[in-house]
């Protein structure tokens, strides 16, 4: 006979994350600017031990997988300034020079907060940096605002709490 636990047939009171409520700290482009962020997801690799006529399997190299980002690209302070001076630290356009990684990788913290405000979640990226960026369509047909789309790729993530 089946022995019934009183904290799992009443009722129990909890709160949901909420995708809208977020803020996100990347050095040199304003926390009001971030629209969105993708979720952050890895894959595990994996290895095949081959002996005889029998194949196992054990876990290979983990891979962060990459992150997208889109942010609002006011007028002032520019969106698009603020991402080419990132840009900037991994590649000169003028004088074809790559930056060191010490300075264009940086880390990125961002926190899931519940409906007061309280962080109840902190996430922070080690070592991103722009894959790819996109600074938005123009369109004379459409008054939507323009938005900046970039794919950072990182070496890590830590899940804080």
């Amino acid at each position: 006979m089946a022995v019934l636990n009183p904290n799992e047939i009443f009722f129990t009171a909890f709160e949901p994350k909420v995708s809208n409520r977020f803020i996100m700290y990347v050095d040199g482009i304003p926390s009001y600017q971030i629209k969105g962020v993708g979720a952050v997801s890895l894959t595990q690799g994996t290895v095949q031990l081959n002996h005889i006529n029998v194949a196992r399997y054990v876990k290979g190299k983990t891979l962060w997988n990459t992150i997208s980002l889109t942010l609002f690209d006011p007028i002032t302070p520019s969106g698009a300034q603020a991402v080419m001076e990132w840009v900037r630290l991994h590649h000169e356009s003028v004088t074809g020079r790559d930056g060191y990684a010490d300075f264009y990788k940086k880390n990125i913290v961002f926190n899931v907060l519940d409906p007061v405000g309280a962080t109840v979640e902190e996430w922070e990226l080690k070592g991103a940096y722009i894959q790819s960026a996109n600074f938005g369509d123009l369109d004379f047909s459409s008054s939507d605002p323009v938005e900046i789309s970039l794919t950072l790729r990182y070496d890590y993530a830590i899940l804080k709490f």
